[in-house]
């Protein structure tokens, strides 16, 4: 079965650039076929593809948003059918639909033995005001449709530009990861497992870190080792299933992404006021990965009484995720969001 990913973006957004790391640091050994519309790019450096061992097929008759039914399938069918491709690259034209891209692969899903993997938006961090102004319509419907967006230049951006586009998008799509850290920092096979939506959140991470292996519930701080023989397993199981067996009745999750640089020694300080129930709930774990002030990322993990912190490889945005019971958002907010006392 083929693979398909569409990789879009507004003219001058980047593609080219992800696409020549992907191709160079995450698709190597791979049959790979680009299907482009040069409207208004520069076009792929086929030197630059040919010494990497990787065979373009270049279609660029008109683009594909304009001529979706009848040539776009038989374009497909024939890269397929010419080529065995383990991959197919769409980059549509700049202002095209995304959704209508998609629609078009899955039509000729029962024509061709192919997959949409997946659809990545590229944007501007500078021209996001831009684009919805000049192109709503459009550039609305490619970042709704997308299911990863990738923010670029930022790191020629302030933060607070930063800060506003993240929020700009994550306005139009609530569920999409936003990468925000430059590509350039992230390995492309990593790069491409977060567009494929193939890590998981860190709630889920936090929640199958934090689930029992005896009753498979979630349990509070120090719960967890009240198991000790059949019938305290019995009775505690019970328990549980009346009280606990909805872990999201019980307990909440509270998360931030977040460009801001962090000092490690003030970041312990915030993750060690965590403890105090009263002013932000009872946390059962947070976990995290934020960049540092000093040009490296720090890691997180916290649990009640303790907290470590160590140094590593830069994630796609910062990130932040708390789990407990009767967790107190704004406070949480004002804690990791606001300045340092």
């Amino acid at each position: 079965m083929t693979k398909i990913d569409i990789i879009s973006g507004f003219l001058g957004a980047g593609k080219t650039t992800l696409i020549r790391k992907l191709l160079r640091e995450a698709f190597q050994g791979e049959q790979v076929v680009l299907i482009e519309n040069e409207f208004g790019e520069i076009g792929i450096d086929g030197g630059f593809l040919k010494e990497a061992g990787i065979e373009i097929r270049e279609m660029n008759s008109g683009c594909i948003c304009c001529s979706l039914v009848g040539d776009f399938g038989a374009s497909l069918r024939e890269v397929i059918g010419t080529y065995h491709p383990d991959r197919i690259l769409i980059e549509p034209s700049g202002v095209g639909k995304l959704s209508d891209v998609k629609r078009a692969v899955e039509n000729v899903k029962t024509d061709a033995d192919v997959v949409l993997n997946s659809a990545t938006t590229v944007v501007d961090v500078k021209k996001c005001k831009m684009y919805l102004k000049n192109f709503g319509e459009f550039y609305k419907n490619q970042v709704e449709s997308a299911g990863a967006v990738i923010l670029s230049r930022t790191d020629i951006a302030d933060d607070d530009r930063v800060e506003q586009a993240v929020a700009q998008i994550r306005a139009l799509n609530p569920d999409a990861p936003i990468i925000t850290t430059p590509e350039d920092q992230i390995d492309g096979a990593k790069l491409f497992a977060i567009m494929e939506q193939q890590t998981p959140s860190l709630e889920e991470e936090l929640l199958e870190e934090t689930r029992c292996e005896v009753c498979g519930g979630h349990h509070g701080p120090g719960e967890e080792h009240h198991h000790h023989g059949h019938e305290e397993h019995h009775d505690h199981h019970h328990h549980h299933d009346h009280h606990h067996h909805h872990a999201d009745e019980v307990f909440g999750s509270w998360g931030l992404e977040t460009v801001k640089k962090y000092n490690a020694g003030d970041l312990q300080v915030r993750l060690s006021a965590l403890g105090d129930a009263d002013a932000y709930g009872m946390v059962l774990r947070a976990k995290g990965m934020v960049e540092g002030d000093r040009g490296t990322w720090i890691y997180f993990d916290m649990v009640p009484g303790e907290v470590e912190i160590r140094e590593g490889q830069p994630d796609y945005t910062g990130r932040i995720c708390v789990i407990g019971s009767g967790l107190k958002e704004d406070a949480l907010k004002a804690l990791f969001a606001g300045a340092a006392d």
